[in-house]
């Protein structure tokens, strides 16, 4: 099974940290404007501390159980922290693979490959957290797997 890249952790990490931010910032709002008598005077803090703290181990251990690998006929992933899904891509139902990086992605050095699926809405999966050069070689790899099986499955 192949593991993200240890840089995701920071992205996953100021994500929680920022959003911790935010949610400490409304309620520093919520005690400024509304001034309740019951709120005391460090709730912005106890919020931003105990949501960023929630936030770091969350996104720690999303990256110790996130797991991919391109097996001979399908693509497997396992992740989730509370809930574990296994999502199991057969390559007969991809319909394409891109390689995207968003601005943060190309900070920290890092891009996402997605596989467009046939089926459902919402039948699509992200791999993020891989080194630009892996992301596009998984590409060009599922993209021939994805060629190949389309070829064994016709009649």
């Amino acid at each position: 099974m192949n593991r993200l890249h240890p840089r995701v952790r920071l992205l996953w990490v100021a994500r929680a940290v920022l959003t911790a931010a935010v949610l400490g910032g409304v309620a520093l709002a919520v005690q400024r404007i509304l001034a309740p008598p019951w709120l005391p005077g460090w709730t912005p803090i106890g919020v931003f501390v105990g949501f960023g703290a929630l936030g770091v181990v969350v996104a720690l251990a999303r990256y110790r159980v996130w797991r991919y690998e391109v097996r001979e006929d399908s693509l497997y992933l396992e992740r989730g922290v509370l809930t574990r899904v296994r999502t199991v891509v057969p390559f007969v139902r991809v319909q394409h693979v891109d390689t995207s990086r968003s601005p943060i992605e190309r900070v920290v050095g890092l891009a996402s490959t997605v596989v467009y699926t046939a089926g459902s809405r919402g039948a699509d999966v992200s791999i993020p957290g891989l080194a630009p050069d892996d992301a596009d070689d998984l590409r060009e790899r599922l993209k021939r797997l994805a060629i190949r099986s389309e070829g064994e499955d016709a009649v």
